[in-house]
């Protein structure tokens, strides 16, 4: 039995959508009228990080676990991970983040990925890490202004990232997750297959979109504004440090892992754009 955890996240959703048909599997939510594109004989339960008895009922006879927590310096990690060993779980999957192979990250997210990473090679468990660079999806929160106004604003545009597609990452997962033993103690950075700029971006969306686009570069004191209301300071900050690695080359660097576990090249940008362009849409 493999249970999913954050299916109803940008990579969770990915992960339901990409099992093959005759997996055994239980999808935990907190929400399980949310979870979308199960296979019919996918069994779906109600749990939270914070109810000991819910992670319980949803790791009852679970081999294969795969992790997405999202609670920055919170103790979502610990407390699945407990209720796991508890169960006899053989085998985590973490979903990561690439920052934390850079020894220059130390802002706050990086620091508690890392720590959740170390709490997962000390439970005992098998474990796989995934560390993603960021998500193409990252750019729909672009998508208000694009409809409105034909304009992207964000930080640091000439800078280069080598986001991933979520449906790459999720095709990782799931290969993973179907034959953990080859994946036993493994770290995989997963990556897109080029570096891409914000600008370069904005270029690509107009050109799907069939209209002109234009990028505003963002001031750091306008970008801290606009996410301070998304998001608590001290993330915030994070964020901004994390952006500074991005305008120093930290977040250029290619790695063909998608290609080596799924024997076919990782998806461009533009791959991802072509799927999501009513997002950009005017209405």
């Amino acid at each position: 039995m493999i249970l999913l955890t954050g299916a109803t996240g940008t990579v969770g959703r990915e992960v339901v959508r990409a099992l093959p048909p005759g997996v055994e599997v239980r999808v935990m939510a907190r929400e399980p009228a949310r979870v979308e594109g199960a296979p019919a004989t996918a069994e779906t339960v109600p749990g939270d990080y914070g109810d000991p008895r819910s992670l319980r009922g949803a790791l009852n006879g679970v081999r294969t676990a795969f992790l997405v927590t999202g609670g920055v310096a919170g103790d979502e990690d610990a407390r699945f991970l407990e209720a796991a060993r508890a169960a006899g779980v053989e085998h985590v999957v973490k979903l990561s983040a690439a920052a934390v192979t850079d020894p220059l990250a130390d802002d706050l997210i990086t620091r508690w990925q890392r720590g959740t990473e170390d709490l997962l090679r000390a439970s005992g468990m098998g474990w796989t890490l995934l560390r993603p660079r960021a998500f193409m999806s990252n750019t729909l929160s672009w998508a208000p202004s694009v409809r409105a106004e034909g304009v992207v604003r964000s930080l640091y545009g000439s800078s280069a990232n080598s986001c991933v597609d979520p449906r790459d990452i999720a095709d990782v997962a799931v290969g993973v997750l179907t034959d953990p033993g080859r994946h036993r103690g493994r770290a995989y950075t997963l990556t897109g297959p080029q570096a891409v700029t914000a600008v370069e971006q904005t270029a690509q969306l107009g050109e799907l979109l069939g209209r002109p686009l234009r990028f505003e570069e963002l001031e750091p004191e306008r970008a801290r504004s606009l996410w301070s209301g998304r998001h608590p300071a001290p993330v915030v900050e994070a964020l901004l440090r994390s952006a500074l690695r991005q305008r120093d080359g930290a977040k250029s660097g290619v790695e063909q892992t998608v290609l080596e576990l799924t024997g076919r090249p990782a998806r461009s940008f533009r791959d991802w754009a072509e799927t999501r362009l009513p997002a950009f849409t005017p209405l």
